[in-house]
């Protein structure tokens, strides 16, 4: 029971230091950008989406190097399907999404794509080089169209709006322009700098930190319950991972504490909520995985569970999203509901019957 609460006690612990971590490395980072002199649209499109993901990827990245390759995968596949059937599901449900309709199809097409392209470089248990760089190449189209679709937006140039049960897109865009600043910058001085850049490097050390804590505690568990470290990559890590933007989703319930330290430290206005959580998605599955199968330099294997359940529904939660704006150009509540029953019913397989291999 000691050593339990005292693996319970270091899990809580990764969660805190993961959470401070990538939040302060990610503001610091884009200060630094913009102290830089780089254009917004710019930053938005490159360190502010890909910070979506940091956490998974510090995760990920230390599971691939130590060969904990369960944990590496689930991190990225579990925590894809957690973003989608809890975070995001739940911004539809409290018809809490404002989207343009042409980024969220791209986006939605892209996390499809990189699904069926994992399920066959898959076939044979492990990723294959192959597969590996077509995700990598998906990556890359992902951060170009981020980029194009930051530029477009800054300048109000082809934007149709759309919302939760809406009659018709193309609602008018308000403030293009506080969308596109994100945040209001320290002026240019060389302690700005330097505050930031520490700032960077202090938060990519809690960062690592936390996620060797979560890592620890996850490797115990399974040891200590003789259950496979899948199962807990699809619990507590992707769980743990996405509470901070679930969080955001309530409204900050944890408290004043932590919701001040969120707003101080955010990077993205609260609209922009439901595109960074499917950006999350799509660095799951385009970004981590893939570095973690370079980490492991070797063909990363992926266990049956992860090929018979995370894959699956992550394709189809994806479908669930793309197929009403692709198709009706509107945004639907029950989205968010189907999303959100299909990620139940992932828990239940995931916890009462688990594969083999995973």
């Amino acid at each position: 029971m000691l050593f339990a609460g005292m693996t319970l006690g270091l899990y809580a612990l990764g969660l805190i230091l993961t959470g401070i971590g990538s939040r302060l490395a990610s503001r610091c980072a884009t200060w630094c950008c913009a102290l830089c002199g780089l254009p917004m649209w710019m930053v938005s499109g490159t360190v502010v989406t890909l910070s979506a993901a940091l956490p998974q990827l510090m995760l990920a990245f230390l599971a691939s190097g130590l060969e904990v390759t369960a944990l590496a995968v689930g991190t990225a596949l579990a925590g894809a399907v957690t973003s989608l059937g809890l975070v995001l599901a739940w911004c539809f449900l409290r018809r809490d999404v404002v989207v343009d309709r042409g980024e969220f199809c791209r986006k939605c097409l892209l996390l499809a794509v990189a699904c069926c392209v994992i399920l066959f470089s898959v076939r044979e248990g492990t990723l294959s080089y192959t597969g590996t760089g077509i995700l990598m190449a998906l990556f890359v189209v992902f951060v170009m169209q981020s980029i194009v679709y930051r530029h477009a937006f800054a300048f109000g140039e082809g934007v149709e709006l759309v919302e939760i049960d809406s009659p018709a897109p193309g609602l008018p865009q308000t403030d293009t322009e506080g969308v596109a600043r994100t945040a209001a910058f320290p002026a240019m001085s060389v302690a700005n700098s330097l505050r930031n850049l520490g700032g960077t490097v202090l938060g990519l050390g809690l960062l690592g930190a936390g996620a060797g804590a979560l890592l620890t505690s996850a490797v115990a568990l399974a040891n200590l319950t003789g259950t496979i470290q899948a199962l807990w990559a699809a619990t507590l890590i992707s769980l743990g991972l996405n509470l901070p933007m679930f969080a955001e989703v309530l409204h900050h319930p944890l408290g004043s504490v932590w919701k001040n330290f969120a707003e101080r430290c955010r990077i993205y206005p609260p609209q922009a909520l439901p595109i960074q959580t499917l950006n999350s998605a799509i660095l799951s599955v385009t970004f981590v995985l893939p570095v973690s199968s370079l980490m492991y330099r070797r063909r990363l294997p992926v266990g049956a569970q992860f090929r018979l359940y995370d894959l699956p529904f992550c394709l189809v939660m994806t479908c669930v999203l793309l197929l009403p704006p692709l198709l009706g150009r509107r945004l639907c509540r029950w989205q968010g509901a189907v999303c959100l029953g299909l990620y139940l019913v992932y828990l239940f397989a995931v916890l009462f019957l688990p594969r083999a291999g995973a």
